[in-house]
């Protein structure tokens, strides 16, 4: 492997210096493990001259810590991936689920992983199988251990728990080893023995059988609280097969201690697990008896953090390289009037400033843009425009509102009738899923249509009604849907639905809304007239105004009815 030059961490001073040497060291060595198997970085691992360790992890997000922490390989927990999923560790998480999981482990680090495989989830022929889904989600190594299917955890009633027939365990091993593709896949045989209460003789019988057929490593492993075992056995193992061990229960031991025994790799086998559940119980008690995290938000990771651990960044990044370019769309909302069909309710505050659930109209509506990803908006105000406030919002005044209609309301806010524009009345409430999907659409002109009009109350004093080239259909069309008309004393025969008072322009369809505006502004009753004369304007210059049907789902605010039903909306 070509050598890489890894930038010296001493000699830098400065706090930002000494950043930007280590991202260049991990950066570095990044490199370097990408141009290296994972597989044969584990087995670099079992052949150090060194006590090397692995880390506990139990999904994508423990994994990638396990990485940044300086850890050479993960122990991917048979326990830990339970207690994640909420499960006991007795094989009640099928293989297919824990193989799920160590997929996204694999795919969020460059370290090599090696499998908690419990008892190999069933015979040989499962073995197999389990070992061609390990390497095709490039997983290094798979330990399995010499008991019956399905497991208990070793730290519960182990002397009570049988071994696997010696030979038929040994099948296991071999059918590993003959199944895997990559001749650099490992194979751990966990040794059981001490846990059930056998001797050193039966364990050592067993170790020489198991390396026998082929196992790559053995893990002795041993419930006491002293290390005793484990350095018998190891004094007495006169094969070159490396062990491994987890010293769960004899974790004050020295690491000096076992790497002068020989032992190569120990595993920390369930921290991150315990210290996650520990944290987590603590947080919860004290916001729960608080009733607040005012408290604990300093003591949390923050959402950046969170962020970067996930390569919110790379994302941000590969957006830029893949996606087309178009600018953010803005939003205009045309809320000039008193509306005064709400009677006193609107006499000192404007309907879109009424309350609707302790929250002014105006603001779920602004809320809905924003949880679209639409930042820019701009509000026509008119009656009461000291009443009209929120925070991020611009605002224009139509302060001719008495007087005149909803076209020149939107004639004042002609200036931001440029690129992607969605342009909505002030009263209306809708579901999210309709601006999401107004969005999605194409078209220059796209204007939203409920086809299910005629179960909205007839008594509404004013209904901008449409036909339209195709009527709604529940049936699949890839044909596109288009404006043919738009009044409000349409009859029923040629009605296809209502407009809603949303519609939505791209770039160059800004510009023609912007020119029919310009153009309409020339006639003498410009101040009164409504949409049905702009769509009349645009139909009859050619332009197409695109249909997207919706049945039901929004609510136009118009009269104390609309108030009340718009309290459980």
């Amino acid at each position: 492997m070509p050598s890489l030059i890894v930038p010296a961490l001493t000699g830098h001073n400065s706090p930002n210096q000494r950043k930007i040497a280590f991202k260049a060291s991990f950066d570095v060595q990044f490199i370097e493990s990408l141009m290296i198997k994972k597989t044969t970085q584990f087995r670099q691992l079992l052949k150090s001259s060194r006590l090397e360790f692995l880390m506990e992890a139990h999904n994508g997000l423990s994994a990638t810590i396990v990485e940044e922490a300086g850890f050479k390989g993960i122990w991917a927990s048979g326990l830990s991936i339970s207690a994640a999923l909420g499960v006991r560790d007795n094989n009640e998480a099928s293989w297919t689920q824990v193989l799920e999981v160590v997929e996204f482990m694999s795919d969020a680090t460059s370290i090599p992983i090696l499998l908690d495989g419990d008892t190999g989830y069933g015979n040989f022929n499962n073995m197999r199988r389990l070992v061609r889904k390990l390497e095709q989600r490039g997983i290094a190594a798979v330990c399995i251990e010499d008991k019956l299917f399905p497991k208990t955890n070793s730290f519960i009633n182990g002397e009570r728990q049988p071994l696997a027939d010696m030979e038929e365990f040994a099948g296991k091993i071999k059918a590993v080893k003959d199944a895997h593709v990559d001749p650099d896949f490992s194979v751990v045989a966990r040794l059981e023995g001490f846990i059930a209460g056998w001797g050193l003789d039966e364990v050592l019988r067993r170790a020489h059988a198991y390396c026998e057929a082929g196992a790559d490593a053995l893990l002795v492993h041993s419930k006491k609280t002293s290390p005793d075992q484990i350095l018998a056995f190891a004094r007495a193992w006169d094969k070159p097969c490396p062990l491994i061990i987890v010293p769960t229960m004899y974790y004050s031991t020295p690491a000096e201690v076992f790497e002068q025994a020989g032992i190569r790799m120990a595993i920390w086998a369930n921290h991150n697990v315990r210290a996650s559940i520990s944290a987590m119980q603590s947080l919860c008690r004290r916001i729960h008896s608080e009733r607040s995290v005012a408290n604990v938000e300093d003591q949390i990771v923050s959402l950046k953090e969170v962020f970067r651990l996930q390569k919110a960044e790379e994302l941000m990044a590969a957006e830029e390289r893949y996606l087309p370019k178009r600018d953010a769309a803005h939003a205009i909302v045309l809320a000039a009037s008193r509306g005064t069909e709400m009677g006193d309710l609107t006499a000192r505050k404007p309907k879109a400033m009424l309350d609707i659930g302790g929250t002014p109209l105006l603001h779920r509506q602004v809320s809905v843009f924003r949880k679209a990803g639409i930042r820019d908006i701009l509000v026509v105000r008119g009656y009461g425009k000291s009443e009209v406030e929120m925070p991020d919002v611009n605002f224009v005044d139509n302060d001719a509102f008495a007087d005149t209609g909803e076209i020149y309301s939107l004639y004042q806010a002609l200036g931001a009738l440029q690129g992607e524009v969605v342009v909505s009345f002030g009263d209306i409430l809708i579901r999210q899923y309709i601006m999401n999907t107004l969005l999605a659409e194409t078209g220059d002109i796209m204007v939203v249509v409920d086809a299910a009009w005629q179960e909205r109350s007839a008594t509404d004093t004013y209904r901008d009604l449409v036909t339209t080239t195709r009527p709604y259909s529940i049936k699949y069309d890839e044909s596109e849907v288009f404006l043919a008309g738009l009044a409000h004393d349409l009859p029923v025969q040629k009605t296809n639905g209502e407009w809603i008072g949303l519609l939505r322009c791209s770039g160059k369809g800004s510009k023609m809304l912007a020119g029919a505006l310009q153009a309409l502004s020339a006639r003498p009753d410009f101040k009164k007239l409504r949409f049905d004369a702009l769509f009349a304007h645009l139909l009859h210059q050619g332009v197409p105004v695109k249909v997207c049907y919706i049945t039901g789902h929004w609510l136009d605010v118009d009269r104390l009815e609309d108030l009340a039903e718009a309290q459980t909306f």
